[in-house]
């Protein structure tokens, strides 16, 4: 196997680590073990690790090592807000543009989140709730507007994750998206972007709900201290 595939591999398997929760924010990586891990030499476990760096997923410090990408209160804020207006734009821009089969697709997935809600699936609803928000940057058919809201989605995984344990906040989730939905099949491009991102913004309650979530996460504490 060539080192670009062997890196891109083992680049894809840290990344879906990290957004599974497999590495929780803060979580040290160490270059020797993973190498050990996936039976190669260290060189295209740095270059996968630089390349999660330039993605935000993880952060690389001089002389203290590698580690999942954690945020302070504030960072954490200025990540969601951010979130908020490119899925906002997403959602705009889909209601204009979704073809017929993409539609089918996004209710389909709309569908299962409803399933996965009514049983408190947490982990099926979060897995769910990722490709309905994909369904929808891909409906935007603007590759770079998707590529950076993917980006930015992988980003905070960990965080949203923790967030629909939040008390009735997946049951929420599901009828914020049920607003998303009827506005982009009414083909509503200023309803389905202020359903969206009200969807996303995390602020005053919502926030401070999910502040809580974390101090109860105690490998994710340092990230709001």
């Amino acid at each position: 196997m060539s080192n670009v595939s062997n890196t891109l591999r083992i680049r894809e398997s840290l990344e879906n680590a990290i957004v599974d929760g497999r590495y929780v924010p803060g979580t040290k990586l160490d270059p020797i073990q993973l190498a050990e891990e996936f039976g190669c030499s260290r060189t295209p476990i740095r270059e996968a690790l630089q390349q999660l760096e330039a993605s935000g997923l993880v952060r690389i410090h001089a002389k203290r090592g590698t580690f999942v990408s954690e945020w302070n209160v504030e960072e954490l804020a200025e990540r969601f807000e951010v979130m908020a207006e490119l899925e906002s734009t997403c959602a705009r821009l889909a209601a204009r543009r979704i073809t017929n089969e993409e539609l089918a697709e996004l209710v389909s997935l709309h569908e299962r989140c409803r399933r996965m809600a009514e049983d408190e699936r947490y982990d099926d609803y979060y897995a769910e709730n990722s490709a309905f928000h994909a369904c929808i940057y891909t409906a935007t058919h603007n590759s770079f507007l998707a590529q950076e809201a993917l980006r930015l989605h992988a980003m905070l995984q960990p965080y949203r994750r923790i967030q629909l344990r939040v008390r009735n906040r997946m049951k929420r989730s599901y009828n914020e998206h049920e607003a998303v939905v009827c506005a982009i099949r009414n083909g509503d491009d200023s309803a389905a972007s202020e359903a969206m991102r009200a969807h996303v913004l995390i602020q005053g309650d919502r926030f401070h709900d999910l502040v809580a979530a974390l101090r109860t996460e105690p490998s994710v504490q340092q990230a709001i201290e």
